[in-house]
């Protein structure tokens, strides 16, 4: 028997052949060929490690629970999970006592062994006590990414935990593999928390109980992970919100369509005014559009039949079928086409805040982060072939202002290409695939951005540019998407007269630096911690009375503060001063006014900022500094991280 490899980071868990496939380090090819080993810290390496551990969840949970039913267990990013059909929800307890049964399986050091169905026959034969399984089995080749990772490539193969003593087999799951060649090279896990979800993400199937976990190559990387999920879950966009009402949602209106609450709708509404004087400033002229339209409109767009799975069905209107519009881009061209334009129009930019609306599974709802309905900081640009790069490099420098001024310096972007082994979902003009490419790739390049490239992720009508913003605890997500478009012009027939009065196609720049309200406040909530800047803070200044009779002076100060547009607000509750300043701490409010029977008679104020610092200053003083602190969008004191470590409060003036 082969001598194991010592767990840690750089532990060889499995091989990659040249072409990708990963293999496992007992796999015995047929022919010589040539592979590199792949160590538990690479990304590969981790995922077998995470998808190893999952199985040991499931060991571990039909040893103790022997009804439980087997649905999936994949790895996802920072761990991995695992369905189960069980005849009630896991409670905490439960949870533990499957850690511990884990452990054990560990220990003992059980081999993963992958075999070979010979048949489809012999596979639903042995799997017929698990009939999730079987629906797999049947489903084989229909899958998408998660439940490929369980059954996916050309043979229906099974692992099988076995004894390292005795050889005997200890449990089985269908699975494409690989894994690591035995459970005691599983260095750290832990679980994490476990959750309802519906089987294949479809309210119409049954639901089943999803556990999930977290497995690193070291002790030290499951710590810091802890640590920065326990960080996460402070900043949880969904429990802030609730916190400093900033949002909610009702069953009777319906999932994934959120109620902006008052404090909520300020932070909207000034990022909505920002983006309207950045804009005007850029020449865009703002327009607004129905929410429904015919599906003619959609035919004409590509949107349909292609896309009809994201799209509601549709309303029915005096014999004509309406569908809630899912993107404002058709509504733009048909504003463009209203009338003729001269080449010295252009380029001509358009700019609305479109709601739109998106059929999303209710299992991939999350908060603000992924919702049915949201409002889009929309536009697009209508220019000359000539103009086109300038025009999409002003859109990168955009994205790069609103982000330095948020204080956003963790984010890349990924320029997604047509796949050309697989063309059928992409229009076949090739010469104008090579145009949009090369006007993008070299826009991108001269904004000094970082960007990677990813094959297969083009829109069908061109290349697209995805912002990825990495949040202080390190997800990423996708904040906006930005195209260079040629191919829709002639679908619409979007044109313009040149200087000789020939008509000639317009390209079309579609772009969203600001992504939707709902997902980019979801993403400050968590970046600033619900600490927001003065400028964005629903509340900006809370005045607190030490006694009842100063309330005259102390309605002045927020008077004096209402006049230039500060929100401001004094405080009236009964309560000793502590408890006001703890109540004002809590509510995230980032200047707190205190007036003492000194500060009345002087004319002054005593403000406390969040980093604790108190200062004294006359009232018109402070009446400047705080509108100072708004017009400049002073980032003082807010509560955002710097690569996940707490940053040193600015100085107060």
């Amino acid at each position: 028997m082969a001598k194991l490899p010592m767990a840690g980071p750089n532990a060889i868990v499995v091989v990659r052949e040249l072409d990708g496939t990963l293999r496992d380090l007992d796999w015995v090819p047929t022919v010589d060929v040539e592979v590199e080993p792949v160590a538990m810290s690479s990304p590969d390496g981790l995922t077998v490690l995470r998808h190893s551990t999952a199985h040991v969840l499931a060991q571990a949970v039909q040893d103790l629970y022997p009804e439980a039913k087997l649905g999936i267990g994949p790895p996802i990013e920072n761990g991995f999970y695992y369905d189960f059909d069980v005849a009630r929800p896991f409670q905490p307890e439960d949870l533990q006592s499957i850690e511990s049964r884990m452990r054990e399986i560990i220990s003992s050091g059980q081999r993963f062994r992958r075999r070979v169905f010979p048949s489809r026959d012999a596979a639903k034969a042995e799997l017929a006590g698990e009939p999730y399984k079987l629906e797999l089995v049947d489903l084989k080749g229909q899958l998408d990414t998660g439940e490929v990772m369980e059954i996916g490539g050309g043979e229906l193969t099974i692992y099988d935990n076995v004894d390292a003593t005795t050889g005997q087999r200890c449990w089985s799951d269908l699975c494409r593999g690989p894994h690591l060649p035995s459970t005691r090279l599983i260095p750290a896990f832990t679980i994490t928390h476990s959750a309802a979800a519906y089987w294949r993400g479809s309210e119409k199937n049954p639901q089943l109980q999803r556990i999930y976990g977290t497995a690193w190559p070291t002790r030290d990387a499951l710590k810091e992970h802890l640590r920065m999920l326990e960080e996460a879950a402070k900043r949880d966009h969904r429990r802030i919100g609730e916190e400093l009402e900033l949002f909610t949602f009702s069953k009777e209106i319906g999932r994934g369509l959120p109620l902006w609450l008052p404090n909520g709708t300020i932070i909207r509404d000034e990022l909505e005014g920002w983006a309207r004087q950045t804009e005007r400033k850029l020449g865009y002229q703002r327009v607004v559009t129905p929410h429904i339209t015919q599906e003619d409109l959609y035919y004409l767009s590509g949107h349909l039949p292609y896309y009809a799975e994201d799209l509601y069905s549709p309303i029915d209107i005096e014999g004509e079928k309406y569908y809630l519009r899912p993107m404002n881009c058709p509504h733009h061209h048909m504003v463009y086409k209203a009338r003729p334009h001269s080449y010295r129009e252009l380029p001509y930019k358009i700019a609305e805040y479109g709601t739109v609306y998106r059929f999303e599974r209710s299992g991939q709802l999350q908060g603000l982060m992924r919702v049915r309905g949201f409002t889009q900081n929309d536009a697009h640009i209508y220019c000359t072939y000539d103009q086109a790069k300038e025009q999409f490099l002003e859109v990168m420098r955009m994205h790069d202002d609103y982000y330095r001024v948020l204080g956003i310096t963790d984010f890349s972007m990924v320029l997604a290409l047509r796949d050309p082994a697989n063309k059928d979902k992409y229009h076949d003009d090739d010469e104008m695939w090579t145009t949009a490419e090369r006007i993008t790739r070299e826009a991108m390049e001269e904004s000094q951005i970082p960007y990677v490239e990813e094959l297969g992720g083009a829109a069908h009508y061109g290349p697209k540019v995805d912002f990825i913003i990495r949040t202080v605890t390190g997800k990423e997500f996708a904040a906006s998407t930005n195209q260079v478009d040629l191919y829709t012009p002639h679908r619409f027939g979007l044109t313009y007269h040149d200087s000789d009065g020939a008509e000639k196609p317009v390209v079309v720049i579609h772009r969203a630096p600001l992504g939707s309200h709902e997902r980019f406040v979801a993403y400050l909530t968590e970046h600033f911690g619900g600490a927001f800047p003065v400028w964005l803070a629903p509340e900006q200044v809370r005045i607190i009375p030490i006694v009842e009779d100063l309330l005259d002076y102390a309605t002045e100060v927020r008077d004096a503060l209402v006049d230039v547009d500060l929100r401001a607000d004094v405080d009236t509750s009964d309560g000793r001063l502590p408890a006001k300043v703890r109540a004002a701490i809590t509510r995230k409010i980032p200047l707190i006014v205190v007036i003492g029977r000194r500060e009345a008679q002087q004319r002054t104020v005593t403000v406390r900022y969040r980093s604790g610092r108190e200062t004294p200053m006359p009232l018109e003083e402070f009446v400047a500094h705080a509108k100072e602190l708004v017009r400049s969008k002073s980032l003082q004191d807010a509560g955002h991280l710097r690569r996940g470590a707490q940053a040193a409060a600015t100085p107060d003036p």
